[in-house]
């Protein structure tokens, strides 16, 4: 049987996809690049935010649009809205998230410990959501309690899988040749926590560079509240990739205070200056929201002014969009939509100006770069894409067609969305 998979949102489904690619590869199926193509799609949905949902049901439209067999439908959106999703057309079944570990076997009529065999080496997966990186799923939900957000009501608590799970899943994606492997979790800096007996994600990072042979290791986004100052002594290993992503959402106290995030402006600016103390040119990147319930002019002042002084190397800005069954969704003061509008440009202008000051740093310096995407062909030859380990994207042009593979790169110019280098 043909099988085409689709994902919507974090990285976490990404991990969860490549997974089921796994899972459906080892019972002799095959994976596809587009739905057309496919006896059976997997749609893996979103819902995050409302343009999250809407791209979630356009997937699903789509995949049924351009033929598929049967469409199944999992993931968020899913899970908060399953009568929804089981009126489009095309969608023949409907998995909450908590029965997505074992979709594969109960699609296929096999038993559920089939897949607890030693998994076939990682392929990735063709079409758009081709991957140099492998994504491992390491924890699942969340245990805090942030006003604004869904995820919690979509995944449930926090659920971490076992160190040997998780050891498993990079032994099959370095022996299907991966070059970086990207730990992922809803909230994994909560990882062990629920285990017996209890760990820390400190004692799975150290497992992992101590028991394989990874070439590079990369955290997903941690947040702030997780990290004591000594937890950056592991970067003493150069395999562990120089970035952290560590949300933010505010630069105003009393913001993070309606928001329900367990950190402050004073106690999250001296994280990043413990990391930068420890890390030599570790990148940090964040999340903003912009338009929160309630914030005045003047916190979001306090916000402009405060990822300035931060200096991120990048990140990202949502606009406030409240989702029902969130507290925030009831707060007082929900702010216009036109100024929310303007107050996630200011905030994207902002990180575009850090982030070609962070570039600039690294002009004349060469750096190890993992390619990862092939943009053209012209006549100066293959226009490729790729990351340094603190997560600056590079570009440069080959002479043939490289992918998942690590040069020297000399890098020459930079602008907000990455640098031009030389291969060495």
């Amino acid at each position: 049987m043909n099988i085409f998979l689709d994902t919507i949102g974090c990285r976490l489904n990404q991990a969860e996809i490549e997974s089921l690619a796994r899972q459906f590869r080892a019972a002799g199926h095959v994976i596809v690049p587009t739905a057309g193509e496919a006896d059976l799609a997997v749609v893996n949905t979103c819902t995050v935010t409302s343009e999250a949902a809407s791209d979630s049901r356009a997937a699903i439209r789509r995949a049924n649009r351009l033929g598929a067999g049967e469409v199944v439908v999992t993931g968020c959106w899913t899970t908060l809205e399953p009568d929804k999703a089981a009126a489009l057309t095309g969608v023949t079944r409907v998995v909450p998230n908590l029965q997505k570990e074992n979709l594969a076997a109960d699609l296929l009529g096999l038993p559920h410990e089939y897949f607890d065999l030693e998994p076939v080496a990682r392929q990735p997966l063709p079409g758009l959501h081709q991957r140099t990186r492998s994504f491992i799923k390491a924890q699942d939900g969340c245990n805090n309690t942030c006003t604004f957000c869904i995820t919690r009501l979509a995944r449930g608590g926090s659920q971490s899988r076992s160190m040997e799970e998780i050891a498993r899943d990079v032994a099959s994606s370095l022996d299907g040749g991966a070059q970086e492997i990207v730990l992922t979790g809803v909230h994994l800096g909560s990882w062990g926590l629920d285990l017996l007996p209890a760990s820390r994600i400190p004692d799975l990072v150290s497992s992992l560079l101590e028991q394989t042979s990874v070439p590079r290791l990369r955290l997903s986004s941690l947040e702030p509240w997780d990290l004591e100052a000594d937890f950056f002594g592991l970067w003493q290993d150069p395999r562990l990739c120089r970035h952290l992503h560590l949300p933010l959402q505010s630069g105003s106290a009393a913001v993070l205070k309606r928001m329900a995030r367990k950190t402050t402006p004073a106690s999250y600016a001296a994280l990043l200056k413990s990391a930068r103390g420890a890390i030599p040119e570790v990148a940090i990147t964040t999340d903003l929201i912009a338009g929160f319930p309630g914030e005045t002019d003047q916190e979001f002042a306090e916000t402009l002014e405060f990822v300035r002084s931060m200096e991120f190397s990048g990140g990202h800005v949502f606009s406030y969009s409240p989702r029902p069954g969130t507290p925030a969704s009831l707060m007082k003061g929900q702010v216009p939509g036109e100024v929310v509008k303007v107050r996630s440009a200011a905030l994207r202008r902002v990180l575009a100006e850090s982030a070609e000051t962070f570039h600039q740093k690294f002009i004349g310096k060469t750096m190890p770069v993992l390619w990862e995407a092939r943009s053209s062909l012209s006549s100066e030859g293959w226009h490729i894409e790729g990351l340094t380990d603190n997560f600056m994207r590079v570009m440069a042009v080959a002479p043939e067609r490289y992918w998942n593979r690590i040069d020297q790169v000399s890098l020459k110019t930079a602008s907000p969305d990455g640098l031009w280098g030389e291969i060495q």
